[in-house]
């Protein structure tokens, strides 16, 4: 790591923790949501919603420590970076969560809750990397992992793509259960871009 002689805003770090944490939450709410009948999936969808707004509140809070800082630990545009990328992962996972709602799905294709133990896994991952932006230190394994569980994110989307189009749903059905499941898809591609923004950090940093 690069010696330098000038001060840091330090805050930034808990605020990112503070983020990657409230994804989290948002994890165990989609996990939630598996196991809940239509009727308590109302409930669900307002803490998830509440989650979502935290997680607002903690981007936003980033963005005023970056336009009021001089000095930032690392450079401006890969906090704001780092920072929408997760609040993208949160605004999926909202979404998805909505979407069944709104749509009064019944019941969520096998294989979604496949697509879910990704999500809450990266969620643990980038949870436990967030402190490390401190020092750099143990953060390889974190994106590689996360770059694997991406890819493995995309064969699931696939084969549940496949199965929505073998004739067993109609039309409508199949144009609802495709948006949750591309949603969450979406989630596990902005968990990729929160790694990528890490490894882009670590590499200049070093």
């Amino acid at each position: 790591m690069r010696f330098r002689l000038t001060p840091r805003e330090t805050s930034f770090y808990d605020m990112f923790a503070a983020s990657a944490d409230n994804i989290v939450t948002g994890a165990k709410l989609l996990m939630e949501l598996l196991g809940a009948d239509a009727s308590a999936r109302a409930e669900i969808a307002e803490r998830m919603r509440a989650a979502e707004h935290a997680g607002d509140d903690a981007t936003h809070a980033i963005f005023h420590q970056l336009n009021s800082s001089f000095i930032t630990p690392f450079d401006r545009e890969d906090i704001y970076s780092l920072a929408s990328s997760l609040d993208d992962i949160m605004d999926f996972m909202e979404e998805a969560v909505d979407l069944v709602v709104l749509y009064n799905i019944e019941e969520l294709p096998k294989g979604v809750e496949q697509q879910i133990e990704v999500l809450a896994r990266a969620a643990e991952l980038t949870a436990e990397a967030m402190p490390n932006l401190r020092t750099m230190d143990n953060l390889t394994e974190y994106w590689i992992e996360v770059n694997r569980l991406e890819n493995q994110a995309d064969q699931i989307h696939r084969k549940l793509l496949a199965h929505l189009f073998n004739g067993k749903y109609d039309a409508i059905e199949v144009l609802k259960l495709k948006q949750v499941v591309d949603v969450l898809e979406e989630a596990a591609d902005a968990f990729e871009h929160v790694a990528n923004t890490v490894e882009t950090i670590a590499v200049k940093e070093s």
